[in-house]
């Protein structure tokens, strides 16, 4: 938990956080967020075993050197990335490349959203 929100963090080298995904239950979203700048909103893709979908940043909903896109509780994304095979790939357009884990801490994120 974060700040009252459920929350899985990846961390690099060092502890330094590179991404996370948050519960915000107020409006029924997970925020996903990447470290990094944009000007505005930029293009984002988020591939599973299962596909690839495109997403957007919201510039309105990161805070500075975050890049943050939302998805609805159900959007089945969400599954893919928590049942994905081993890893899943965030990418932000003229942003390195994150290969992520399929870690636990997704579902609980999803499961508490939900």
């Amino acid at each position: 938990m974060v700040a009252g929100r459920s929350t899985a963090s990846f961390v690099g080298v060092g502890g330094a956080p590179l991404a996370t995904l948050t519960c915000d239950r107020t409006t029924a979203r997970v925020l996903l967020a990447r470290r990094g700048d944009a000007a505005g909103s930029v293009a984002m893709a988020l591939t599973s075993t299962f596909g690839t979908r495109p997403l957007y940043s919201d510039p309105l909903r990161g805070s500075p050197g975050w890049v943050v896109a939302e998805l609805h509780t159900n959007d089945p994304m969400l599954d893919s990335i928590a049942f994905s095979r081993g890893r899943f790939a965030l990418d932000v357009a003229g942003l390195e490349p994150l290969y992520l884990p399929s870690w636990p801490e997704i579902s609980r994120v999803v499961e508490d959203c939900r």
